[in-house]
């Protein structure tokens, strides 16, 4: 049987607040609530890929790509870099209140 678009979501939205690393929750919850349901569906691919990955590893990488570097498997790269602009992009203008935004 095949996955209906509406479990797929649920499926990724679960995973994504039940990662085993608490850091990797705060990341991928939030997003999957607000931005799964409008990602494309090339991207919503790359998230599945996303989902595979090791909490350690997708933490580095979208804290990386947060400074502007690159890091992380090319396949999965645009995903990544959504998910770090939502992740981080949120408090870039609120400096009063977040103000140790990874640095190089």
């Amino acid at each position: 049987m095949m996955e209906t678009p509406e479990t797929r979501l649920k499926r990724l939205r679960m995973r994504s607040w039940r990662r085993g690393m608490k850091e990797m929750d705060l990341i991928l919850g939030p997003f999957a609530d607000t931005r799964l349901p409008d990602l494309p569906d090339d991207l919503l691919t790359q998230y599945e890929m996303v989902m595979s990955e090791n909490d350690q590893d997708l933490y580095r990488w979208i804290v990386a790509r947060s400074r502007g570097e690159t890091a992380g498997p090319q396949e999965i790269s645009a995903v990544l870099d959504v998910i770090s602009q939502a992740a981080f992009g949120r408090f870039s203008a609120d400096t009063e209140h977040f103000t140790n935004k990874p640095q190089k």
